[in-house]
């Protein structure tokens, strides 16, 4: 499913082929690099900003590209500094791009250290049954103008209120690729993006510092595993039998444990880098210490660190945290293991921040406004 606007976005092209389009109308090649610099180093918002084009040039892409495939629709922000923008898509869906920040001891917080969780598709057709992002399916995938603007739209809020942006490309320290959708259901798109973001025309973003989280489609893991883009890679787990899993999570019937175990273990020799198990802690389902014992001894074969997230409620599914004690002895049991482990405090769960939730409250308060009588 795609979404075909009337103009491709002009943050969908990489340098050799935005040279093409620009020499096959007949212009210069080198003003590709021009273009590019004005995209991702000034961040201009519109084609006049671009003083160094001839005028001719400048309409010519006003008419071939959308500059803007993204618009703002809301910012949230939460006590523990954690922002959810929501942004509109040209056809009027809506997507979630999150800022996640960690203060550090002794600055402020314009220099805290972020993290940015992007969207790749408008909603998910995955399944799963604790995530908000998918209790409507798939609409569509985001294509890779829209996947790289979200970033832009990050950088541009950030620009006008960080120091950092002055002295620094970016404003923030690492790109989890981990919000609305399945990443690996949109592998060419994301990989193109993460090209972009990554090559020292685009934001030159370290691919050490990107994370793409997936819930385990195996021939697409291995496929990344070739990938010469040296990104990092999460697994959504999420439980440690076939049994717990299957029960939350529809993937795991098409790709059990003993097919995702060793795809991820491809992933982690190819690449040298310690893979990350995610593992979202839900009451009764599969906090149990023998869930911990499990987990314990898939993340100490794999030599995986474990992250593990307590549950964000979302409205309209019946799944509870675990209480703070319990959260702890399971962590325990893992530290007590040998496994690199972290127990993720709670972040933005006051603005609704786990993957969907304000994208769907949105949709439903605009149906809910155009079936009201006039």
């Amino acid at each position: 499913m795609q979404f075909t606007p009337a103009k491709p976005t002009i943050y969908g092209e990489t340098l050799d082929s935005l040279t093409a389009v620009l020499t096959a109308h007949g212009h210069p090649a080198f003003r590709a690099r021009q273009i590019l610099e004005w995209l991702y180093k000034k961040r201009v918002g519109t084609w006049d900003e671009m003083t160094n084009l001839s005028r001719p040039l400048r309409a010519w892409l006003a008419a071939q590209f959308e500059l803007d495939p993204t618009s703002f629709v809301l910012t949230k922000q939460s006590e523990d500094v954690t922002d959810k923008l929501l942004l509109e898509l040209g056809d009027r869906s809506l997507i979630e791009t999150v800022i996640i920040r960690a203060p550090q001891l002794g600055v402020g917080q314009e220099n805290s250290r972020k993290t940015i969780c992007i969207s790749t598709q408008v909603g998910c057709a995955m399944g799963c049954r604790f995530c908000a992002s998918g209790l409507e399916g798939l609409k569509r995938n985001l294509s890779a103008g829209e996947i790289v603007h979200q970033l832009i739209q990050v950088c541009r809020q950030e620009d006008s209120r960080t120091p950092r942006a002055h002295a620094e490309l970016v404003s923030f320290d690492n790109l989890v690729v981990m919000g609305m959708g399945e990443p690996l259901h949109n592998y060419d798109a994301i990989m193109r993006a993460l090209t972009i973001l990554n090559a020292e025309w685009g934001l030159a973003f370290g691919a050490r510092r990107i994370t793409l989280s997936t819930s385990g489609l195996v021939p697409r893991i291995k496929q990344l595993a070739d990938e010469p883009l040296g990104i990092r890679l999460a697994i959504s787990l999420h439980g440690a039998t076939n049994e717990v899993r299957e029960k939350i999570m529809p993937v795991n019937k098409a790709w059990p444990l003993e097919k995702l175990l060793p795809a991820v273990r491809e992933f982690s020799d190819k690449h040298g880098r310690m893979v990350t198990l995610e593992f979202i802690l839900i009451e009764e389902i599969n906090d149990s210490l023998e869930q911990a014992e499990k987990l314990r001894d898939i993340a100490y074969d794999l030599h995986a660190h474990v992250n593990l997230i307590p549950y964000n409620t979302v409205e309209g599914l019946p799944w509870k945290r675990p209480s703070l004690t319990r959260q702890e002895k399971f962590a325990n049991i893992l530290f007590d293991g040998g496994v690199s482990v972290t127990l993720r405090r709670e972040k933005g769960h006051a603005i609704d921040a786990a993957c969907g939730q304000l994208r769907l409250k949105t949709e439903k308060a605009r149906e809910a406004a155009a079936g009201s009588p006039v």
